[in-house]
């Protein structure tokens, strides 16, 4: 093994993020050397023509500016598949509509509950941003969407409720606006564990011919993995998107390129926690994949790993 030395850190007026996350490289400092061999994986996976690119992560993040970077991530085409949790659904749409607002973690949660004020981590959420509105928007648009056909998978809802943004001032902040717009496929396993599948169901108490046509999408996803010459993922968080991406890769050989940014332990046994060389012993990530796992918020550090990702290409 070729010994390289430690190099301190030089910052300079005007440097790129490029040049930042290059510096975390030299200065091999723990966390900031898996960040930058994790944009390092990502630029390789970028440059594989041969490689379909999976993108993951879970609807927290969307609560926040970081979701800024996910549209930047699909309206520059980087990705060819989004595997996400129903509420990617809400706080895209909710917040096209209504603000979210900046909080504390260490609010009284009482008093919040009173005034009507939900809290998601650091972030505030009035019901009138996230429920209200959700149900006042959304019931329309399914009820438009029933008359197409009573028969629709996540894909397909996540591109017609895309598509009916078009009018919408906000549209291009929107995740689901661009993805309809680029045609990238956005699967939601787990479409009822949220506000948006929530009101998917108040639609079918009154209209029982409705169906979430999930194996359409598993269908579909089956297709997309075994037709892959080679597959990688950006895989953010863990729960069910990490798993559903990695998950369908294990049939093909496993992924070949591998970035995880989690904030969760392993020792708990947890597939949020478990790390790369875990799936590798699953086949969900192949034995000769290039592949990390950078422990740390996501909302710090996708940003800078995006950001120095762009610069590159």
């Amino acid at each position: 093994m070729k010994r390289q030395p430690i190099q301190d850190f030089a910052i300079e007026k005007h440097m790129t993020l490029d040049h930042l996350i290059s510096g975390f490289s030299a200065a091999g400092g723990f966390s900031a050397k898996h960040v930058a061999t994790g944009v390092d994986i990502l630029e390789a996976m970028m440059h594989d023509k041969d490689c379909t690119k999976i993108l993951s992560f879970p609807a927290c993040i969307m609560a926040t500016g970081t979701r800024g970077i996910i549209k930047e991530l699909l309206k520059r085409k980087l990705f060819d598949v989004v595997i996400t949790t129903a509420g990617t659904l809400d706080h895209d749409l909710a917040r096209l509509w209504k603000p979210y607002y900046q909080g504390t973690f260490m609010a009284d949660d009482r008093e919040l509950h009173q005034r009507g004020i939900n809290r998601l981590g650091n972030i505030f959420i009035p019901i009138a941003s996230y429920g209200t509105i959700l149900e006042q928007k959304l019931q329309p648009i399914i009820n438009d969407l029933y008359k197409e056909t009573q028969k629709w998978s996540t894909k397909d809802l996540v591109w017609a409720v895309g598509q009916r943004l078009d009018k919408e001032k906000k549209k291009e902040d929107s995740v689901l606006y661009w993805a309809w717009k680029n045609r990238i496929p956005v699967y939601i396993p787990g479409i009822t564990d949220g506000a948006f599948g929530c009101q998917l169901w108040m639609y079918y108490q009154e209209h029982r011919n409705l169906t979430i046509d999930l194996f359409k999408d598993e269908q579909e996803l089956s297709d997309l993995v075994f037709e892959a010459k080679k597959t990688g993922a950006f895989v953010i968080g863990g729960g069910i998107s990490k798993h559903h991406t990695i998950w369908w890769n294990q049939f093909k050989g496993g992924l070949d390129y591998a970035v995880y940014i989690t904030t969760a332990v392993e020792w708990d046994g947890s597939l949020s926690g478990a790390q790369t060389r875990e799936a590798i012993s699953w086949g969900k990530i192949a034995e000769r994949a290039q592949n990390i796992t950078i422990e740390g918020d996501a909302t710090v550090l996708m940003p800078l790993m995006v950001g120095a990702l762009i610069d590159r290409l």
